[in-house]
């Protein structure tokens, strides 16, 4: 089977990369200690995975299990923070082990519109490794300030309704990755989520 082939049935099927639990893990540990993070873990029937983390790619049911479990046991704004906690190591793994050097220089070099656009295709090109059986289209502006990536039926707001967008792990990790490969100042506001009600989540980046 091609590369491109495994990508779309991984897609089909529901799983997403270990990173959404292993980062999650390390976020939970260093908010609340190890014993709180092994206790969340089996509260969301995932005990095996703290014994032996994921070194595979999971089922995006586990994933949402664990973020469901993370806004049942702590106060919203600490369940934030450790989402954005988690989303911004899992940026930092893909820059040390899955974005060639040699892309990231290139695209440190280019003008930020440009470079946008650059990590833009990657992000969608790759998304079948974050949004499991979810859909996600990017766009951004010709020479502006401003980067969109939407994701449609977004496994991780499944089941989840929210007053306000909810998606704090994701919004992490593409600020971070704009951060270091697009401009130092660019930040995200998720301007809609499904967990809110909105027909997609939409996550708007400028700089």
């Amino acid at each position: 089977m091609s590369a491109s082939a495994a990508a779309n049935d991984a897609g089909r099927s529901g799983r997403i990369g270990p990173n959404a639990i292993l980062r999650m893990g390390q976020a939970l540990s260093a908010a609340r200690g190890s014993a709180f993070a092994e206790s969340l873990f089996t509260d969301a029937g995932l005990r095996a995975h703290w014994r032996q983390p994921p070194a595979d790619m999971v089922h995006e049911d586990e994933v949402r299990a664990l973020h469901r479990a993370l806004r049942a046991a702590l106060p919203a704004e600490e369940g934030q923070a450790v989402a954005r906690a988690a989303g911004c190591a899992t940026a930092d793994y893909l820059l040390a082990h899955r974005i060639p050097r040699p892309v990231q220089r290139l695209l440190r070099l280019l003008p930020a519109h440009w470079a946008a656009r650059g990590l833009l295709m990657a992000i969608q090109r790759h998304a079948w490794t974050f949004a499991g059986s979810g859909h996600v289209c990017t766009t951004a502006s010709a020479r502006g300030r401003l980067a969109v990536v939407e994701m449609r039926d977004n496994p991780l707001c499944r089941d989840i309704v929210s007053a306000v967008p909810a998606c704090d792990y994701y919004a992490a990790t593409f600020e971070r990755l704009f951060q270091r490969l697009v401009h130092a100042r660019a930040t995200v506001h998720e301007t809609a989520c499904e967990a809110s009600g909105d027909p997609l989540c939409r996550f708007e980046l400028s700089w």
